[in-house]
């Protein structure tokens, strides 16, 4: 099958400030992306972009078969967007400004009601559904902004920090909506996200922009096996180590480096994989160094993150 997002070289600068410059990417059918990067990386220009509210300079891209560039009212009837500043209308309630968006969309009157109502119910905004916009929250905003984008049956959502101003529980609903859309119903996501933690729990993969270029691609633990080979592992030993145990650690085989993990009695060891563990441990014990705690420390995806953008210091 395939892709349902191309883009090849894609660029768009504003005056002199290059917002995107040569972006290459591919999305398959039902995936769920992260776009990650500080602001102005170039997340929302891209977002426009495939979505057809932008012309590029240069390159060229297909979301669903269809040039953004040249098909975009058509595209977007197959598309549902979510904006940070999601463009709800304070003088509508918010049933209004779902039922009108759904309007223009052709959704017959009665129809559009009903499926605005069912959607702000399940975003927990039914005693609110009739209430003016106006006076409500940063968060019940972006439910109905979330309401407007899902009303459609979209094949592909394009979402801008979706939980941004949402308490824990309308959070948690919000990625567990937006997993079973993908996984249950197939469609295909780009998440624009600054939360970390939301982007490794819901994608496979990631596509990390800095300064309009896109600096790493794909799975969290392929980038992180790119920066750091092996495995990082915290020990807590019953003594407190000196330089002569460190260098006993590091000969050890399976040991690729060993280093103090802060104060105290931690040990920071770095092995070639999990199999190197239970020699260590028992050449430790030889040595009558009592071993109280062995534990993994994978990367995460905001080691990653940090260090591809050069943010953070080294994990080991």
């Amino acid at each position: 099958m395939a892709p349902t997002i191309t883009a090849v070289c894609l660029r768009r600068s504003f005056g002199a400030t290059v917002a995107l410059a040569g972006l290459d990417l591919e999305i398959e059918a039902g995936e769920v992306i992260a776009l990650l990067g500080p602001n102005g990386a170039g997340k929302t220009t891209t977002v426009r972009l495939l979505n057809g509210v932008l012309r590029p300079d240069a390159g060229s891209s297909r979301v669903l078969g269809l040039d953004p560039a040249v098909d975009g009212d058509q595209l977007r009837r197959r598309t549902g967007v979510l904006t940070e500043n999601s463009g709800i209308d304070d003088r509508l309630t918010a049933v209004q400004n779902v039922s009108t968006y759904a309007r223009i969309r052709g959704i017959p009157a009665r129809e559009a009601e009903r499926r605005s109502r069912e959607l702000l119910d399940r975003f927990g905004m039914t005693e609110r559904a009739d209430d003016s916009v106006q006076g409500m929250s940063t968060g019940q905003r972006k439910r109905v902004g979330l309401a407007r984008a899902l009303l459609h049956n979209p094949e592909v959502l394009f979402l801008d920090e979706p939980t941004s101003g949402l308490d824990p529980a309308a959070t948690r609903e919000v990625l567990d909506l937006m997993a079973d859309l993908a996984h249950e119903q197939g469609r295909t996501i780009l998440l624009c996200t600054h939360f970390l933690t939301e982007a490794s729990r819901l994608c496979r993969r990631v596509a990390i922009l800095e300064e309009g270029r896109l600096i790493a691609l794909g799975r969290p633990e392929d980038l992180a096996a790119e920066l750091w080979p092996g495995l990082a592992v915290d020990l807590s030993l019953g003594v407190v180590p000196d330089d002569r145990a460190l260098d006993a650690l590091r000969a050890l085989p399976g040991v690729l480096d060993a280093g103090l993990a802060g104060a105290g009695r931690g040990v920071r060891i770095r092995v070639e994989d999990r199999e190197a563990l239970p020699g260590v441990v028992a050449a430790l014990v030889t040595r009558e160094i009592a071993v109280y705690a062995v534990e993994p420390r994978p990367p995460t995806l905001e080691d990653v993150y940090f260090a591809l953008t050069g943010r953070a210091g080294e994990v080991f």
